[in-house]
Protein backbone atom coordinates (compact mmCIF):
# COMPACT_ATOMS: atom_id res chain seq x y z
CA UNK A 1 0.00 0.00 0.00
CA UNK A 2 1.58 3.28 -1.12
CA UNK A 3 1.94 6.21 1.23
CA UNK A 4 1.99 9.86 0.20
CA UNK A 5 4.98 11.91 1.32
CA UNK A 6 5.94 15.56 1.02
CA UNK A 7 9.58 16.45 1.39
CA UNK A 8 11.69 19.45 0.44
CA UNK A 9 14.71 18.25 -1.51
CA UNK A 10 17.42 20.76 -2.36
CA UNK A 11 14.96 23.60 -1.81
CA UNK A 12 12.25 22.11 -4.05
CA UNK A 13 8.97 20.76 -2.68
CA UNK A 14 8.57 17.15 -3.79
CA UNK A 15 5.54 14.94 -3.42
CA UNK A 16 5.58 11.24 -3.94
CA UNK A 17 3.66 8.07 -3.46
CA UNK A 18 5.99 5.44 -2.05
CA UNK A 19 5.89 1.97 -0.57
CA UNK A 20 6.49 2.23 3.20
CA UNK A 21 9.61 0.05 2.83
CA UNK A 22 11.28 2.26 0.18
CA UNK A 23 14.61 3.55 1.45
CA UNK A 24 15.33 7.27 1.26
CA UNK A 25 18.39 6.61 -0.94
CA UNK A 26 16.21 4.83 -3.50
CA UNK A 27 13.56 7.57 -3.37
CA UNK A 28 16.23 10.16 -4.14
CA UNK A 29 17.88 8.15 -6.92
CA UNK A 30 14.94 6.41 -8.55
CA UNK A 31 11.96 8.67 -7.93
CA UNK A 32 13.74 12.03 -8.15
CA UNK A 33 16.71 11.16 -10.39
CA UNK A 34 19.25 12.55 -7.92
CA UNK A 35 22.01 10.02 -8.51
CA UNK A 36 24.74 11.92 -6.67
CA UNK A 37 23.75 10.02 -3.53
CA UNK A 38 25.44 6.66 -3.94
CA UNK A 39 24.38 3.22 -2.82
CA UNK A 40 27.40 1.49 -1.35
CA UNK A 41 27.18 -1.18 1.29
CA UNK A 42 23.47 -0.84 2.19
CA UNK A 43 24.43 -1.60 5.80
CA UNK A 44 25.32 1.96 6.92
CA UNK A 45 29.03 1.14 7.13
CA UNK A 46 30.46 3.08 4.15
CA UNK A 47 28.62 6.42 4.23
CA UNK A 48 28.38 6.80 0.43
CA UNK A 49 24.65 7.51 0.86
CA UNK A 50 25.05 10.37 3.38
CA UNK A 51 22.66 13.30 2.93
CA UNK A 52 21.48 16.06 5.23
CA UNK A 53 18.01 15.65 6.72
CA UNK A 54 16.86 18.76 8.53
CA UNK A 55 20.48 19.87 8.69
CA UNK A 56 21.89 16.65 10.16
CA UNK A 57 24.03 14.11 8.32
CA UNK A 58 22.16 10.82 7.95
CA UNK A 59 22.80 7.65 6.02
CA UNK A 60 19.94 7.47 3.57
CA UNK A 61 20.26 3.69 3.23
CA UNK A 62 19.09 3.34 6.84
CA UNK A 63 16.00 5.55 6.61
CA UNK A 64 12.73 4.92 4.92
CA UNK A 65 11.50 7.68 2.61
CA UNK A 66 8.40 8.03 4.81
CA UNK A 67 10.69 9.03 7.69
CA UNK A 68 11.70 12.11 5.69
CA UNK A 69 8.06 13.17 5.25
CA UNK A 70 7.71 16.89 6.03
CA UNK A 71 11.50 17.17 6.29
CA UNK A 72 14.19 19.00 4.34
CA UNK A 73 16.76 16.89 2.51
CA UNK A 74 19.95 18.24 0.99
CA UNK A 75 21.94 16.09 -1.41
CA UNK A 76 25.29 16.83 -3.00
CA UNK A 77 23.41 18.25 -6.01
CA UNK A 78 21.83 20.86 -3.75
CA UNK A 79 25.10 22.37 -2.52
CA UNK A 80 25.92 24.39 -5.63
CA UNK A 81 24.35 27.86 -5.40
CA UNK A 82 24.17 30.48 -8.15
CA UNK A 83 26.65 28.51 -10.24
CA UNK A 84 29.18 28.43 -7.40
CA UNK A 85 30.37 25.25 -5.78
CA UNK A 86 30.09 24.95 -2.02
CA UNK A 87 33.48 25.51 -0.30
CA UNK A 88 33.61 21.81 0.62
CA UNK A 89 33.08 20.78 -3.02
CA UNK A 90 35.73 23.28 -4.06
CA UNK A 91 38.10 21.98 -1.40
CA UNK A 92 37.78 18.39 -2.63
CA UNK A 93 38.54 19.60 -6.15
CA UNK A 94 41.43 21.90 -5.29
CA UNK A 95 43.09 19.57 -2.79
CA UNK A 96 42.52 16.34 -4.76
CA UNK A 97 40.32 14.86 -2.03
CA UNK A 98 38.97 12.21 -4.34
CA UNK A 99 40.17 9.51 -6.65
CA UNK A 100 37.45 7.16 -7.87
CA UNK A 101 34.80 9.53 -6.51
CA UNK A 102 32.43 6.87 -5.22
CA UNK A 103 32.61 7.96 -1.56
CA UNK A 104 32.94 11.65 -2.39
CA UNK A 105 29.27 12.78 -2.30
CA UNK A 106 28.68 11.16 1.09
CA UNK A 107 32.01 12.40 2.41
CA UNK A 108 31.20 15.94 1.25
CA UNK A 109 27.83 15.87 2.99
CA UNK A 110 29.40 14.63 6.24
CA UNK A 111 32.01 17.39 6.03
CA UNK A 112 29.31 20.02 5.39
CA UNK A 113 27.57 18.85 8.55
CA UNK A 114 30.85 18.99 10.50
CA UNK A 115 31.77 22.49 9.29
CA UNK A 116 28.30 23.88 9.98
CA UNK A 117 28.81 22.91 13.63
CA UNK A 118 32.50 23.79 13.85
CA UNK A 119 34.27 26.10 11.40
CA UNK A 120 37.72 25.32 12.79
CA UNK A 121 37.83 21.65 13.73
CA UNK A 122 40.89 19.99 15.21
CA UNK A 123 42.34 16.89 13.56
CA UNK A 124 40.52 14.74 16.13
CA UNK A 125 37.23 16.53 15.45
CA UNK A 126 37.72 15.97 11.71
CA UNK A 127 38.37 12.27 12.33
CA UNK A 128 35.17 12.02 14.37
CA UNK A 129 33.24 14.07 11.80
CA UNK A 130 34.04 11.70 8.93
CA UNK A 131 34.38 8.44 10.85
CA UNK A 132 31.22 6.98 9.32
CA UNK A 133 32.44 7.56 5.77
CA UNK A 134 34.96 5.21 4.22
CA UNK A 135 37.33 5.94 1.36
CA UNK A 136 39.29 3.09 -0.16
CA UNK A 137 41.43 5.22 -2.47
CA UNK A 138 42.95 8.36 -0.98
CA UNK A 139 44.49 7.43 2.35
CA UNK A 140 42.58 10.42 3.81
CA UNK A 141 45.40 12.98 3.77
CA UNK A 142 43.97 14.76 0.72
CA UNK A 143 40.52 14.62 2.33
CA UNK A 144 41.94 16.29 5.45
CA UNK A 145 43.56 18.93 3.22
CA UNK A 146 40.21 19.48 1.48
CA UNK A 147 38.46 19.91 4.83
CA UNK A 148 41.08 22.40 6.01
CA UNK A 149 40.71 24.30 2.71
CA UNK A 150 36.93 24.47 3.10
CA UNK A 151 37.10 25.42 6.79
CA UNK A 152 39.44 28.31 6.02
CA UNK A 153 37.23 29.49 3.17
CA UNK A 154 34.10 29.31 5.35
CA UNK A 155 35.57 31.30 8.26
Amino acid sequence: MAVSINVEVNGVAEEGSVEPRLLLVHFLRENLGLTGTHVGCETSMCGACTVLLDGQAVKSCTLFAVQADQGKVTTVEGLKKNGQYHPVQEGFWEEHGLQCGFCTPGMIMAVCNLLERNRDPSDEEIRRGIEGNLCRCTGYQHIFNAIRYAAKKMQ
